[in-house]
């Protein structure tokens, strides 16, 4: 279905936030965690899937956040404005977040693979579900940080929530005072209270996913049922 680009928000230098607008009479049910599929109108043969960054009770509009890879996403970040016209597939997917009142989502992020925690921690806030969120994320410098400011704000309204950063390519003499390095086994274990009521979800670079996976399936022993991944080529 062709919708129209609302507006466009530079998040980082090579980051955007695409928000579409549904045309009239469009409704649809669908589940914070999902991603939409993107074709341009002029080369519909192309498409290109997006976890939604909006959550299920955004209406009106669907917000995918982009990093400039690729065919689209250097297209959208790079020419992408309000009023353009974009072909939508409709939101699929099965990256959901289990709120349930016992559970701790620890979910663990590489770049752009945040935006669907941002969903997830929006959609927990505004109906304030008593579940624990955890987002431990891997950026190469305090600069690629998506979303760094809204992180922030989250945590301050809903104490359930904690945002920590890690970065694995910072220069020497850097003034970053948090962690640095790759995310490790050690790291996640530090973060897990009672790990049977934890749910991990990974989201980014097959890399990082397939690592994610390795420390938490291998090293620390958790049960497949209890991880949830999504990989981004």
């Amino acid at each position: 279905m062709e919708m129209t680009v609302e507006s466009v928000k530079m998040e980082l230098p090579d980051t955007k936030t695409l928000r579409v607008t549904w045309p009239p009479d469009y409704e649809i049910e669908f589940k914070t965690g999902q991603f939409i599929t993107l074709a341009w109108p002029d080369t519909q043969n192309y498409k290109r899937a997006y976890s939604l960054s909006s959550c299920a009770l955004d209406r009106g509009a669907f917000e995918v956040t982009v990093k400039r890879d690729g065919k689209m996403g250097t297209r959208i970040v790079d020419w992408a404005k309000a009023g353009d016209k974009i072909m939508v597939l409709p939101p699929a997917g099965r990256f959901l977040p289990v709120f349930e009142e016992t559970k701790h989502l620890l979910c663990i992020a590489g770049g752009s693979g945040v935006t669907p925690f941002r969903g997830f921690v929006r959609e927990a806030t505004l109906l304030k579900h008593p579940t624990r969120i955890t987002i431990l994320y891997s950026v190469r410098t305090p600069s690629d940080i998506i979303f760094h400011d809204e992180f922030r704000q989250l945590e301050k309204e809903n104490p359930l929530v904690s945002f920590h950063v890690t970065c694995t390519r910072l220069p020497e003499g850097h003034e970053w005072a948090g962690r640095r390095g790759r995310i490790t086994a050690e790291w996640i274990r530090e973060h897990i209270q009672d790990l049977s009521q934890t749910v991990f979800y990974a989201c980014g670079p097959n890399e990082l996913v397939n690592s994610t996976e390795a420390l938490v399936l291998e090293e620390l022993k958790v049960p497949k049922e209890q991880m949830r991944t999504e990989k981004w080529g």
